[in-house]
């Protein structure tokens, strides 16, 4: 039977909260001052500890000052409103989680049922350092480069609390594994992660796949439909391509992350969401807001803890690890075993991977395929010269002072575009974008978005 600690001098909220966790099975114990606080954490651990901010005799969030006082206890922290500070702060202090005035039974209920110790946690993620160290791999990701060591540092920091994370990095860097290592090694690991792609959704459909419609709510919808915030309950949802979603839905967005309430399509009913949401672009989120993409205030919300994945071409140490973790992976399905030679190794690493880690593996299965015997050479690997950069060819695109960030973009798709005589697939790699959002840009520029005469053909 776990243990609470109540530390609020509210009596209502304090009592309130008493009766919820004994409601779960655990015992409860209430202390008003901080002084009764320090008294009862010197004579037993709880496993939760609910800490008010305000206290008459002090701040509760002094208590993280004790030398070991909340080492071995799971700390949320309660509020009278809901803000960016506070979340920074919770994260800062080391709390999981924080809980809003009046308090919401369901998300209590939710919170003691993902009670984690926090050195279950550490011990988990020490785990993970000796993995690291033994094959390069780090929960979903692999690579043993400084950079991605940062990256893993900043997983394994904010896994354990509630904070939103934006990931920003380009198209095949890996944003989701990103997600789902910090899912895995979250409080919510239990519960759904899902997945949904801003980009890849009609601007029409997207209200009703987030947030779920009710019947007869709009011509087609012919029964409830559950939105992925009710599907995710309890878990976590990950957003990529976020600056895709209309401005509109932005506004809806925002609310669901600083009330945690939504409605479906077609109802005045209030849902309550108990999700924990990570976001991904792979634009430059203050060039977005500047271009009228994103909200600068959800910007503001989804940026709480930012984590920037790198390129391929700024960790090229861990392009072998990569390629041979890939070709491990094919050897076993295709029951064969083959091997790069020291050849393959060396042009793969005089590449810039323009596609990063989503080329690199399509590369290597390409490969697999082509080589007929046991080893793999460089003349197998389909690398082309010019999706390295065009800057090999001498190609120079000349900004003047004082154009605006979003001419700057427009003008480097066309001359990248033109650069590949209109392979719109090669642009987007080059430009470390996904097709979809190349043709999202084009289709606002007004530009032809029909395949070239050389995709046609490749299709």
């Amino acid at each position: 039977m776990g243990h609470a600690l109540i530390v609020d001098d509210d009596a209502d909220t304090a009592e309130m909260l008493a009766e919820l966790v004994a409601g779960q099975g655990f015992t409860a114990a209430i202390a008003r001052t901080m002084r009764d606080a320090r008294r009862q954490l010197a004579t037993t651990v709880p496993d939760v500890v609910f800490l008010d901010l305000v206290l008459p005799d002090g701040k509760g969030i002094e208590l993280f000052g004790d030398k070991g006082a909340l080492a071995d206890s799971e700390v949320v922290l309660i509020t009278g409103h809901a803000s960016l500070e506070t979340s920074i702060e919770a994260l800062r202090l080391g709390a999981a989680d924080y809980l809003i005035k009046p308090v919401n039974p369901g998300q209590v209920q939710g919170i003691l049922e993902r009670i984690m110790r926090p050195g279950e946690l550490q011990a988990e993620i020490t785990d993970l350092q000796h993995e690291l160290d033994r094959s390069g791999r780090f929960g979903e990701m692999w690579g043993g480069s400084s950079a991605m060591k940062r990256v893993y540092e900043q997983v394994s920091r904010v896994a354990g609390t509630a904070v939103t994370v934006l990931v920003q990095g380009e198209s095949g860097t890996g944003k989701e594994l990103v997600a789902q290592t910090i899912h895995s090694l979250s409080r919510r690991r239990s519960r759904p992660f899902l997945a949904i792609n801003c980009g890849a959704i009609s601007p029409h459909l997207m209200e009703s796949e987030i947030f779920g419609h009710e019947k007869g709510s709009f011509t087609g919808a012919s029964r409830q439909h559950l939105g992925f915030f009710e599907r995710a309950h309890g878990g976590t949802l990950f957003l990529d391509e976020v600056t895709e979603m209309p401005p509109d839905l932005q506004v809806k967005l925002l609310r669901v992350l600083e009330t945690g309430t939504f409605n479906r399509v077609g109802s005045t009913e209030t849902q309550r969401a108990d999700v924990r949401v990570l976001g991904a672009t792979n634009r430059v989120p203050e060039l977005a807001v500047a271009e009228g993409k994103l909200r600068e205030d959800l910007l503001y919300r989804l940026n709480v803890f930012p984590i920037r994945l790198p390129p391929l071409r700024e960790r090229r140490e861990d392009i072998a690890l990569l390629a041979e973790h890939f070709l491990a992976e094919i050897c076993k399905e295709e029951g064969k075993e083959k091997k790069f030679t020291k050849g393959a190794y060396e042009r793969m690493n005089e590449y810039d991977w323009p596609g990063n880690v989503r080329e690199l593996r399509n590369v290597v299965q390409r490969a697999f395929v082509m080589a007929s015997g046991a080893t793999i050479n460089d003349e197998w690997l389909e690398l082309q010269v010019g999706r390295s950069a065009p800057r090999e060819k001498g190609a120079v695109l000349s900004v003047r002072i004082g154009t605006t960030l979003s001419e700057v973009e427009r003008s480097l798709i066309f001359a990248t575009l033109e650069h590949f005589d209109g392979h719109k697939e090669r642009t987007a790699a080059a430009l470390g974008v996904s097709l979809k959002t190349l043709y999202n840009r084009l289709k606002e520029y007004g530009a032809d978005t029909t395949p070239s005469p050389k995709e046609s053909r490749a299709a």
